[in-house]
């Protein structure tokens, strides 16, 4: 027989809010705690408001609190907004520290173009170089 009626897993975490202020993008979770070493799926639910620049840093806030926590990539690099997409679900596991802690993605965002530079040699490159 078909089962018409699901229960979403207790880690699944909708965003209540997403905005950019200051050169940043900002992804509200729930208050609560979220725990070092525990999977959390998150859900961009909002829109990306539209002046979000692509290479924004990406940052989660919890609830109320002001406390900033970036959202890494599997190799710990800070996640730019060109990574993202609204109702799309990122699998992230919470790193915690003494003083802090992140959002780590468990994969490679399908769109997340690499912008790295071929090589650095002191100087500031050339636009579109």
């Amino acid at each position: 027989m078909a089962k018409y009626i699901c229960r979403l897993c207790d880690r699944l975490v909708l965003s209540q809010a997403v905005t950019f202020a200051d050169g940043t993008l900002t992804v509200n979770l729930p208050a609560g705690s979220y725990a070092n070493g525990e999977k959390y799926c998150i859900v961009i639910a909002q829109a990306i408001p539209a002046a979000t620049t692509i290479t924004a840093p990406v940052v989660i806030t919890v609830g109320d609190g002001t406390e900033e926590y970036p959202l890494t990539n599997k190799c710990c690099a800070q996640v730019t907004a060109c990574a993202l997409r609204t109702r799309t679900r990122y699998s992230t596991v919470v790193s915690t520290s003494a003083i802090g802690g992140s959002f780590k993605l468990l994969g490679t965002p399908c769109c997340a173009p690499n912008n790295a530079l071929d090589a650095i040699d002191g100087t500031t490159p050339a636009a579109g170089a």
